[in-house]
């Protein structure tokens, strides 16, 4: 791990250094949380509003936050990959909480493609114990693979959204063996403008509920 004078770190990925930011609560850090950013080639990075208030969201729970950018965004070192290569950049993320934080509990959040790579990478990692997904891009990329999924989830989903329907989502959510919630924000697109404070109390509510079956 490398800091730079701004607070950025540099994790080791597998493509090379992954930029990232890790907030951390005072004292003994118990949970952290790895959040997911959009799609690179959309001007996705770990300083989209979503992300951000995913990981507030977080961190005003007593976790500690990380997020990052994927290979070949912002000073992160590579070439985007499709979705492929971000899984194993997710991994090293995970990796670095793991080393980190001996014995916390690990989640994962994602926003759009970040959605994406969290659930291919994330429901069969044992070491995650739950899981949120905004905006999951569920009309435009296929989730049959990642139906056999038994992690504690929740999906925020705008209404409007273009890229996630409300019925595919539904029809995704069916397939899951796992305990899952979901939560559509009417009036809300896939970006949720104008509605990031219910994106956020939606957030708080699910990391409070499935905190209080752990505590």
């Amino acid at each position: 791990m490398i800091m730079d004078l701004k607070g950025n770190l540099f994790l080791d990925g597998p493509a090379g250094k992954l930029e990232a930011l890790l907030k951390e609560p005072a004292g003994e850090i118990t949970r952290a949380a790895v959040v997911c950013h959009p799609h690179p080639l959309f001007g996705g990075t770990m300083h989209n509003k979503v992300v951000y208030r995913v990981a507030k969201a977080f961190f005003d729970s007593g976790f500690a936050a990380l997020r990052f950018n994927f290979r070949g965004v912002g000073r992160s070192e590579g070439a985007h990959d499709a979705g492929r290569g971000e899984q194993d950049d997710l991994r090293a993320a995970i990796r670095f909480i793991e080393e980190k934080y001996t014995g916390a509990e690990i989640w994962l959040a994602g926003f759009s493609f970040g959605a994406a790579v969290l659930l291919r990478a994330g429901c069969p990692n044992p070491l995650i114990r739950a899981m949120i997904a905004v905006g999951a891009p569920v009309s435009k990329y296929d989730f049959a693979s990642d139906a056999i999924c038994d992690k504690s989830a929740l999906f925020v989903q705008g209404e409007l959204d273009e890229f996630g329907t409300v019925a595919d989502l539904e029809k995704l959510i069916a397939a899951l063996s796992g305990p899952v919630e979901m939560k559509v924000i009417e009036g809300a697109d896939h970006f949720f403008e104008g509605h990031l404070d219910e994106l956020a109390r939606a957030v708080s509510g699910f990391i409070t509920s499935v905190k209080s079956e752990s505590d």
